[in-house]
Formats: C-alpha cells, sequence, structure tokens
C-alpha cells in the first residue's frame, strides 16, 4: 500500500510527485510489534482439521483503498473488480 499525498506545486498549479519514485512504501520494519493472540475453540464443521484462519479480516478494506488509490492517480473510479487495463481505458 501506498502512503500517498498529492503535493502541489503553488508556483505551476502541477503535481511535484507526478510518479512513483517520491512515494513512501511501507515496509517490514514500518510495522509495529504484533501479538498473536489464540482463541482456544473447536469447531468440527469449519474444515477437516477444525481450525479458523481471521486474516480476511484484517485485509478486508484493501481493495477498496487500492480502488481508490486508481481513482486518484487517474480519475476514473472503476467500480467492478479486478481493475485491469481495459476497464480503465473503457470508462473515459
Amino acid at each position: 500500500m501506498l502512503h500517498e499525498r498529492a503535493v502541489i506545486d503553488p508556483r505551476s498549479g502541477r503535481p511535484t510527485n507526478a510518479n512513483l519514485a517520491e512515494y513512501h512504501v511501507p515496509v517490514n520494519a514500518d510495522v509495529p510489534s504484533l501479538e498473536a493472540i489464540l482463541v482456544e475453540e473447536h469447531d468440527p464443521h469449519v474444515n477437516a482439521l477444525g481450525i479458523k484462519g481471521v486474516g480476511e479480516i484484517g485485509i478486508i478494506g484493501s481493495a477498496g483503498a487500492v480502488a481508490n488509490a486508481v481513482w486518484h492517480a487517474t480519475g476514473i473510479r472503476v467500480r467492478n473488480f479486478p481493475i485491469t487495463l481495459d476497464r480503465l481505458i473503457a470508462s473515459e
């Protein structure tokens, strides 16, 4: 995920960061300390091992964030996933 921000030159009115070279891309060192907490529960109906994953809960907003970043970068709002080049061109 990009930590993006449009910076506008007040003299020209043009973006000063018009490419990805000036964007900050987070890495593992940017993530604070994490702790895994396990809840003991046996549910044989979930799958053969009786285990559940909660990874999807943490990334539920990622698709919307990417779509919003595409909109900010291109000015085109795409509302169907996956966002592909042909959908961007068709939306112009």
